[in-house]
């Protein structure tokens, strides 16, 4: 399951966008600083509308009184305790909060771009500013780390040695994990050094697999969500300086907790009110999604229809993996449909006559929306 922080300053509206998530109040919003302690943890589905039509399509399929199981893919939220200017050297819950953001895949960094005399500023000045802050701590809490591996000499990686001079073939796997990680190392030092975030060292695909045993923080991905006031919301979505960017977003976290008190048809008409077609969280959900490389395939039947998570550029044996360990070493063959396809046939079956259903093998990389069923054997 990929797993989200949400993280930034104290008061920045992290907590109001975690309960609005979640489409409940689980998260204590309160106008202090270090309201939450403890990391909040939720599960909040990727919204995708075709699991209610291919819902359908099984259940003429099947001949079902009713559809089967809906079962979205899922990312998991974190709302993590606010971070503040000397975090990386303690200061405020920084330790804590450090060590909670490290076990997250990636970042949301909230950053507060509305104005309200009621909420107090604590440490927040602007949000050039405030990015920055939580930047540079970020920064400096990694410094440390890779400080801290460098005056270790990298312990129980230096290559062992043979009475016959030669070097067995897990020798050589240690020696060369070692040579890797001391050039990702050094390039990472030097970024931070100069200001900059972890992940723009130009690092190769080794270097980057032996460091991320290191959990450096501005090696994650980070998705800037900028949250505004109800009265720019509107015009800040059409911001083009923000909704350019791949790594940056905009939403009112205040509405979106409003919307989740809401019906249905109450939300939709709220959002009309708004100049609004979809919710902020929708679209965030699907950002962070997009922003992390994931797509989703989908597998139907009598049991359940369910959307699965995983990596662009995954190939099929992998995949099936995801559904169950065993099922990546016994893959055989997929048989893939198109969604767009199987909808427009209107059942498998008929998809199959129309030649649509494809047989794949190993190196098969999977898309999209890809229909699968994964034949594997005993």
């Amino acid at each position: 399951m990929v797993k989200a922080g949400i993280v930034g300053l104290p008061n920045v509206g992290k907590s109001t966008l975690f309960n609005a998530l979640l489409k409940k109040r689980v998260a204590l919003s309160a106008n202090y600083p270090f309201a939450t302690i403890e990391p909040n943890i939720g599960v909040v589905a990727v919204p995708d509308a075709r699991l209610s039509k291919l819902g359908e399509l099984v259940k003429e399929e099947e001949h079902m009184d009713q559809m089967p199981p809906l079962v979205p893919a899922v990312v998991e939220f974190v709302d993590i305790a606010g971070l503040v200017k000397g975090a990386s050297t303690g200061a405020g819950l920084g330790n804590q909060f450090l060590s909670h953001i490290r076990e997250v895949d990636a970042i949301l960094h909230v950053i507060r771009d509305f104005e309200d005399v009621e909420v107090i500023r604590e440490g927040s000045i602007s949000p050039d500013e405030d990015k920055l802050t939580i930047e540079i701590e970020l920064g400096l809490a990694d410094l440390q780390t890779i400080e801290k591996v460098q005056s270790s000499k990298f312990p129980g990686l230096a290559p062992r040695s043979h009475a016959k001079g030669g070097r067995s073939g897990a020798g050589k796997v240690q020696s060369d994990n070692l040579k890797f990680k001391v050039s990702a190392i050094e390039k990472i030092r030097v970024v931070l050094n100069a200001g900059q975030m972890a992940n723009a060292a130009n690092l190769t695909d080794d270097e980057q697999e032996v460091v991320r045993e290191l959990h450096l923080l501005t090696l994650k991905p980070i998705l800037y969500a900028y949250n505004v006031s109800e009265a720019e919301y509107a015009d800040k979505l059409r911001d083009s300086s923000l909704i350019t960017q791949n790594d940056k977003f905009v939403i009112c976290a205040k509405v979106e907790e409003e919307l989740a008190d809401l019906t249905e048809e109450e939300r939709i008409e709220y959002l009309k009110e708004l100049g609004i077609e979809e919710t902020g969280l929708e679209r965030l959900i699907k950002k962070a999604y997009f922003f992390l490389g994931l797509i989703s395939f989908l597998t139907a039947g009598k049991k359940e229809v369910r959307a699965w998570t995983i990596k662009r550029g995954t190939k099929a044996p992998q995949a099936a993996g995801v559904i169950h360990t065993d099922f990546e070493k016994k893959f055989i063959r997929a048989e893939v449909v198109e969604y767009g396809k199987l909808i427009e046939a209107g059942s498998h079956s008929a998809a199959k006559t129309k030649g649509w259903v494809r047989t794949e093998g190993k190196d098969y990389i999977m898309q999209d929306g890809d229909v699968v069923e994964f034949l594997i054997g005993s």
